[in-house]
């Protein structure tokens, strides 16, 4: 794998020394904010997410490779952050509405590459709703805007993030056994396609092909509802792991700590070569009644505590394994 100096340098900024990607995800804006002012109506919503952010920045984030934040309600939250920590920046606006045709992204308002390299930031992130058999005049508008911002990384010497998020253009529940029927083959397309030259994309933030509940053998958790067999599973994880071009890590996709957790392991015994994870709600979640409810004080406690317990049972996994992307030779 060869990056150009600015994209290596960026690459090495969001890792560890041991070249393993251990970032934590506070780039959430719509659905948190809604969130902390459906507990406490009294918080403004830009104040809310402001005030959250820098929390999980001061506390979490200096204890991770990396943390992932947005440009619009992440710069006081950046400035919290180490020298030594990497800062990634989403480029995407927040929510695309769910019941629209076609899932459009757009990106932020008063910000280009160049403006968030001369921020601080190590990579840029862009998230892209993608179903690979939804109507092609909606995929091509989305294969041009990924490539757009990979011109714009590469003009700039920027590490560029993609982040393709599967959905059911048929309306299917994203965590419903009918859709789980179909993810594997969606994130295996992900692999493939966006790992082309043509995209520009240097690393892959991606989910994973089968969560955790629906694989036999881990009737734990609430939500389960088996589709796969543990051999069906981690064949789906190795072959969508063999298809990347790009080194890639998993996101926490809403999943809990525990789920999480599992869920790496699950992946190192399919012998899926991730080289880390981009975790967000699974670490602090919990969090947001605490800074809602019970002010300052029990929120950063609750961050110092089990928001650090939740932090360290991750970091825990990905060192017992992940893959270091320098070892990456798909």
């Amino acid at each position: 794998m060869k990056l150009s100096p600015g994209k290596q340098r960026g690459l090495e900024a969001i890792s560890d020394e041991n070249h393993i990607i251990f970032a934590t995800a506070m780039d959430q804006r719509g659905s948190l904010g809604k969130m902390i002012q459906s507990l406490n109506d009294t918080i403004t919503y830009e104040d809310g997410l402001s005030k959250f952010k820098v929390g999980v920045s001061e506390v979490l984030g200096n204890q991770s490779s990396s943390l992932l934040l947005d440009p619009e309600y992440g710069w006081d939250a950046a400035g919290k952050l180490n020298k030594e920590i990497g800062l990634i920046m989403a480029y995407e606006k927040t929510g695309y509405d769910a019941t629209e045709q076609g899932r459009l992204p757009n990106l932020v308002d008063d910000y280009a590459v160049q403006d968030l390299v001369k921020a601080g930031a190590s990579a840029v992130k862009l998230l892209v709703y993608y179903d690979h058999k939804e109507d092609e005049k909606y995929n091509k508008i989305k294969n041009a805007l990924i490539k757009r911002v990979g011109d714009e990384c590469r003009q700039n010497d920027l590490l560029f993030i993609l982040e393709p998020v599967s959905y059911s253009a048929d309306g299917l529940s994203a965590k419903g056994a009918d859709f789980a029927k179909t993810k594997p083959e969606i994130i295996e397309f992900f692999m493939e396609e966006f790992s082309k030259e043509e995209y520009g994309v240097d690393l892959l933030k991606v989910e994973v092909p089968v969560s955790i509940f629906h694989i036999e053998g881990y009737d734990q958790y609430d939500n389960y509802e088996p589709v796969y067999s543990q051999e069906e599973a981690a064949r789906y994880y190795r072959r969508c792991s063999q298809k990347s071009g790009v080194p890639f890590i998993y996101l926490s996709g809403g999943v809990t700590n525990k789920q999480f957790v599992d869920t790496l392991h699950f992946a190192k015994n399919a012998e899926s070569q991730f080289s880390g994870v981009l975790c967000g709600r699974a670490t602090w979640k919990d969090g947001v009644k605490e800074f809602a409810q019970e002010g300052k004080d029990a929120y950063y406690q609750w961050l110092e505590t089990k928001g650090t317990d939740n932090l360290n049972k991750v970091k825990a996994a990905v060192e017992e394994t992940a893959v270091p992307w320098s070892e990456f030779d798909n």
